[in-house]
């Protein structure tokens, strides 16, 4: 957690730190992942149950209780596994590079990359559609830019191979994304619907 701060105020330094400190996943995973996932499952629980999603148009549509916790740890289990995919598709992605960087640190890597989604998830607390799409849009040209920033240093990929590095990761990544984002959203809203 002491680095998230450091990932928005000075990212260059911060992942310098975070290698030298050679964290392991299990490690990683309990003190920043798994905290930092649980930003957005809370906040869309709390405004989902007790405001509900705003379409724009003056539609609500609030979850129960139950659904909101049902769908909430469904949602924070897609998280955790799209951090894990994506730390396997930066593995794969440098297996023909000299100095491949371990699996572990690519996971590594893939979650503090992943920390400016996690915390866009405040804006869940009133989700209003439009606020949402907009706020995760920001989220997501500054994971790019962490990723940028990151590859170099945190991998050991010279910067000329990091740029279309990170291009290519950043791709994949929106997949994965649009894959969770979809599936959450048809999750959130069948959950509506059949309970």
């Amino acid at each position: 957690m002491s680095h998230v701060w450091g990932l928005f105020s000075h990212p260059n330094r911060e992942m310098q730190d975070i290698k030298r400190e050679n964290e392991t996943v299990t490690h990683h995973y309990t003190h920043h992942v798994l905290i930092m996932a649980a930003i957005p499952v809370i906040c869309a629980f709390i405004g989902t149950t007790q405001i509900g999603w705003n379409f724009g148009d003056g539609t609500f549509v609030q979850l129960s209780m139950f659904n909101g916790f049902y769908l909430g740890v469904l949602f924070y289990a897609l998280m955790l596994a799209g951090v894990a995919v994506m730390g396997r598709v930066i593995w794969w992605m440098a297996r023909n590079y000299p100095h491949r960087p371990s699996l572990a640190r690519c996971m590594v890597f893939a979650g503090y990359v992943a920390t400016p989604l996690f915390i866009s998830g405040l804006v869940a607390l009133y989700p209003l559609v439009w606020l949402c799409v907009l706020v995760g849009a920001a989220a997501l040209i500054y994971t790019g830019y962490l990723l940028y920033v990151g590859v170099p240093e945190f991998l050991g990929i010279n910067k000329e191979e990091g740029m279309s590095f990170s291009s290519s990761t950043l791709a994949i990544g929106v997949l994965v994304l649009e894959v969770l984002l979809a599936l959450s959203v048809i999750l959130w809203g069948y959950g509506y619907r059949l309970f």
